[in-house]
């Protein structure tokens, strides 16, 4: 007498190293903040708690040369620690009776399910970086938010990119950006002065902007979310914020207590904001 054949579903064939390489490609061409850092010191990252030690070259003085022999400065480099120290993970649990009755790509689309979920986690992390803008790059203040609309949403953001050139954060080679919410967009497309993506001729613009206003690149993110009745519009160049991320687990296993297959994955990552004054924000009245 022969045993049953084993029992086949739509995570029979699931790879965990596939999976998540899928998964980091995903999150690697759609995060929205991810268009706007730079992942100079990513290296190998294994496990929460690493540190990506960050050397920092020191200003460097001009002189006129006079009469008296050259003075050497003694240049000392300092550092700056990034901890990888968020830990997030999904878990789900799916069972056979479910499974069997979908048509669908089941795991394809919790992987999808489980990158957006990833991504709000990560935005929100990385548009938290607003903390770090120099007073002298912030257009208004907790105390006094700028109140926006359609007449005058231009001007102040010709007021935040002023912010990034008066710290010499722009020049050819570092394009600024500027992350906005829905509530601004809707502001922005009303203006005369925002150049639309199909407009833009001159050079690319990044991966998912909608356009540029002020020479910045525009990027629409939900994740820019309401903070005491305001806003924080974050601007800046991908050499202020510095992240490293890893997907470092992804596994599939049978669960002992009930047919069902169980899914869980591991992502770690951390920011830093390395050059404060290549970024600026503009505070606005949420109201």
């Amino acid at each position: 007498m022969t045993g049953e054949p084993p029992t086949t579903n739509a995570y029979s064939a699931f790879i965990p190293e596939i999976w998540s390489q899928k998964l980091s490609t995903m999150l690697d061409k759609e995060c929205v903040m991810l268009q706007c850092v730079n992942r100079n010191y990513e290296g190998d990252i294994k496990n929460q708690g690493d540190k990506v030690i960050i050397t920092v070259p020191a200003e460097v003085s001009v002189s006129t040369l006079g009469t008296d022999s050259l003075q050497y400065d003694e240049l000392e480099p300092s550092t700056q620690t990034l901890l990888i120290d968020q830990k997030k993970f999904f878990a789900f649990k799916i069972n056979d009776v479910a499974n069997a009755q979908t048509h669908t790509d089941i795991m394809e689309a919790h992987l999808g399910n489980a990158k957006k979920a990833i991504e709000v986690a990560q935005d929100a992390y990385l548009l938290g970086q607003h903390t770090a803008v120099p007073a002298e790059n912030i257009v208004g203040s907790d105390a006094s938010p700028i109140t926006l609309s359609k007449t005058t949403i231009y001007a102040q953001f010709v007021n935040l990119a002023l912010k990034l050139k008066n710290a010499d954060a722009v020049s050819a080679a570092k394009r600024p950006w500027v992350v906005i919410n829905p509530t601004i967009e809707s502001y922005l497309l009303q203006s005369s002065e925002f150049i639309g993506a199909h407009n833009v001729a001159d050079e690319t613009l990044r991966e998912g902007a909608i356009g540029r206003i002020a020479g910045m690149d525009v990027l629409v993110s939900t994740n820019l979310t309401e903070v005491s009745d305001m806003y924080y519009v974050l601007a800046g160049t991908n050499d202020a914020i510095t992240f490293a991320s890893q997907l470092a687990k992804i596994e599939s296993l049978r669960d002992k207590d009930s047919f069902s297959d169980l899914v869980r994955g591991l992502y770690l990552y951390g920011a830093k904001t390395v050059q404060p004054k290549a970024l600026a924000k503009l505070v606005f009245d949420a109201a």
